[in-house]
């Protein structure tokens, strides 16, 4: 069994942020479980264009509003406490904070902790991450 305190991983370094996001990773690939979840939280204002190719994503919303824009289509949904979405096909997005959004978030494959957005919004395949 692992139980983990938010609370306590929010100052180690399992949280990762920058100037617009913190993403505090509650499980990871070395944790065994064939996902990983995190609670990010993408501050008020922000806007992040993502592009998961080598990862599904899915994602509740805890607290906050926004919005996503799916940029194949350019439908756009409203985030708010109680919508989820899934990125099942890949799918290019554009995520808008009009408040702080609290976002539950799981990752397949999982995230090993080390990844980083490259310039295109994805991350490497899982098999390459430190690269």
């Amino acid at each position: 069994m692992i139980v983990r305190d938010f609370n306590k991983l929010k100052d180690t370094n399992r949280a990762v942020s920058d100037a617009q996001w913190t993403s505090v990773r509650m499980l990871l690939a070395d944790d065994g479980m064939g996902f990983s979840f995190h609670i990010t939280t993408l501050y008020a204002g922000s806007e992040h264009t993502f592009h998961y190719k080598h990862h599904f994503e899915s994602v509740y919303c805890i607290s906050g509003r926004g919005a996503i824009t799916d940029l194949a289509s350019g439908e756009t949904f409203e985030i708010k406490p109680g919508v989820m979405y899934a990125l099942d096909q890949h799918d290019k997005h554009t995520l808008r904070a009009d408040e702080d959004l609290v976002m539950a978030c799981c990752f397949n494959p999982p995230v090993t902790g080390t990844e980083v957005h490259r310039e295109d919004g994805s991350y490497a395949p899982a098999d390459t991450a430190a690269e």
